[in-house]
């Protein structure tokens, strides 16, 4: 086949039916993310340029840790952000391909790690006389037709019907064209925008391995698949990945005030008649929460990784902190469950930033808002914090880690 093929891989799903913040793509089957699982497959059928990722950006850190170093390196095209539904993710994705001019392109669901080469090339084949062309397993099972009340309507016949899966196969200006007609509207899948158009797309043969994973257990179930292919260190690994241990930490930290106008706290710069005073910008709730996280897999505290006598950390944000201790978690391919941060003190008013605060944590984490709490309390004004000389916080995280066998 003398065509120039590209491929579109849509890893901007949130995952929700997978019942875990950690999208699911982001998860690993032996020692690579699903999302890497899809891409290295690709890169031994087309130039790793003609590979364009559609990413969601509040999901930007785990797809640094997940493909980062084949982005930097050049040889992946660079994510483009996907949209509020598949379909817009799909049409982002192609319009950025448009510059590398395909005869055909794949698209295909970061979901489905288990592609195989097999599949991909009857799809491509299939390609020579139909402008699309899809993936699909037969359905062995009886297929019942409900009411709203799961009353039986009718028994369909199952011998025409199939389970659509992808890499799903176009030539690259048709389905252009289909997607930007029906922008705006929702499909099943991007051969559905063909039949609505009135073109043929040809069903060929599927494979069990590319099932999509949809549900945390469905990553145990598709480890089998792969389990022949690992080495043992690997397959040892894979076999820990579904059973996580879980741990917390805790954190506390106090900074006094100093002349100023504002504090930096979780993130978010509150007006004040004062600023915390410390060797990068003081803040106290990332600095608690950094602790926390450190403590949780046992590696110290803040001031060991960040020394204050290093003048590199003068003035410094204390974000990258907080995300210095959270690639430590993703490193050890765990997760951060939630975290809790008190703010104690009499002045500023915390109530009216926690909103702010927490969403400027859960964006440092790359976690949901509704993993991360924020709330403040006073000291009955005793103590330094009652009398306002400065700003005490205490901070919890929960962090969950594959068990080791």
């Amino acid at each position: 086949m003398n065509k120039k093929i590209s491929v579109v891989i849509v890893a901007a799903g949130s995952g929700s039916r997978f019942g875990d913040p950690l999208p699911k793509q982001y998860h690993h089957i032996g020692d690579k993310t699903l999302l890497r699982h899809c891409v290295e497959a690709f890169m031994q059928l087309c130039p790793p340029n003609h590979i364009q990722i559609v990413h969601n950006p509040a999901h930007q850190h785990h797809l640094d840790l997940a493909i980062g170093d084949l982005v930097e390196s050049g040889t992946l095209r660079p994510s483009v952000a996907g949209g509020a539904t598949r379909q817009q993710s799909v049409l982002n994705g192609l319009r950025a391909l448009q510059d590398a001019s395909p005869d055909y392109v794949l698209i295909h669901d970061a979901a489905r790690p288990g592609i195989d080469h097999d599949v991909i090339f009857r799809v491509l084949d299939a390609l020579d006389e139909y402008k699309g062309a899809i993936p699909g397993i037969a359905v062995h099972d009886t297929i019942k037709q409900c009411d709203d009340d799961k009353a039986i309507l009718r028994t369909i016949a199952r011998d025409t019907l199939m389970r659509a899966q992808t890499p799903q196969g176009f030539d690259f200006q048709t389905i252009l064209q289909a997607h930007t007609k029906f922008e705006g509207q929702e499909m099943t899948d991007d051969a559905s925008l063909l039949e609505q158009m009135g073109i043929a797309v040809k069903c060929v043969a599927g494979s069990e391995r590319n099932d999509k994973i949809t549900r945390r257990d469905d990553l145990a179930r598709l480890g089998e698949h792969f389990s022949d292919q690992q080495t043992s260190k690997n397959s040892r690994k894979d076999e820990t990945m579904i059973a996580e241990e879980y741990r917390t930490g805790t954190g506390f930290d106090v900074h006094r005030f100093a002349p100023g106008d504002a504090c930096m706290l979780c993130g978010v710069s509150v007006p004040h008649k004062a600023r915390l005073e410390g060797h990068s910008d003081a803040d106290v709730g990332l600095h608690a929460l950094t602790d926390a996280i450190l403590g949780a897999i046992a590696v110290g505290d803040i001031g060991q990784h960040f020394p204050p006598s290093d003048p590199q950390w003068k003035g410094a944000a204390s974000d990258q902190f907080l995300k210095h201790a959270a690639d430590l978690v993703a490193q050890r391919d765990g997760r951060i469950v939630n975290v809790d941060v008190t703010l104690i003190c009499e002045r500023p008013k915390i109530g009216p930033h926690t909103t702010a605060m927490r969403q400027a944590i859960a964006d440092i984490l790359a976690i949901d808002i509704d993993r991360v709490n924020v709330k403040a309390t006073t000291s009955e004004r005793l103590g330094f914090t009652g009398r306002e000389e400065g700003i005490a916080a205490q901070a919890a995280a929960s962090i969950a880690l594959p068990r080791k066998a």
